[in-house]
């Protein structure tokens, strides 16, 4: 019986990490699955990779999401920001390139970052240093509560809408 007991221990310390190692995990299971969104400005493809936490009655913001704190800006890995060639946004160049989209929300302005460091866990190992380009964006009531927190591309804006709240930067 023990080595019954010893053969699963062992089957299972081994199996469980190869699925980690392998890339296996279903991240779709997750609280706060995975979501993207795509598109064309001028020539360049924008993709945002991102994870989308929900409300489930919190309070998001100055709470979950403190204000003058950066932010991963949705949950798990840092959101990703890519573009396929160089863009203005907000008046200010982003060279082409992927990038981790922070951002430092406040009540009245929120500063938005692309930072180089994009392939990391949360905003743990967030570096200033390496921010790439800053810009403010003003925080307005959206029309409509949003469960689930999402980006949307569309007429070159992207926009973060999240509870009651959306937050947009020009992109050209």
């Amino acid at each position: 019986m023990k080595s019954l007991f010893f053969i699963s221990v062992l089957f299972c310390l081994v199996t469980l990490p190869l699925s980690k190692v392998s890339g296996q995990e279903d991240k779709s299971t997750r609280p706060s699955p995975p979501a993207a969104v795509h598109a064309k400005i001028g020539d360049n493809t924008v993709s945002i990779n991102y994870s989308s936490p929900a409300v489930k009655g919190r309070t998001i913001w100055g709470d979950l999401v403190p204000y003058g704190k950066v932010w991963r800006t949705g949950a798990n890995e840092a959101t990703v920001f890519e573009t396929s060639g160089d863009l203005v946004i907000n008046g200010q160049k982003l060279p082409a390139g992927k990038y981790g989209l922070f951002t430092l929300p406040g009540e009245k302005e929120w500063t938005v970052i692309f930072n180089s460091v994009w392939d990391q866990w949360g905003a743990f190992k967030y570096d200033a240093s390496k921010d790439v380009l800053r810009i403010k964006a003003n925080p307005v009531k959206s029309e409509a509560f949003n469960e689930r927190m999402k980006f949307e591309i569309s007429d070159h804006v992207v926009t973060l809408l999240w509870e009651d709240l959306k937050v947009s930067f020009m992109v050209n």
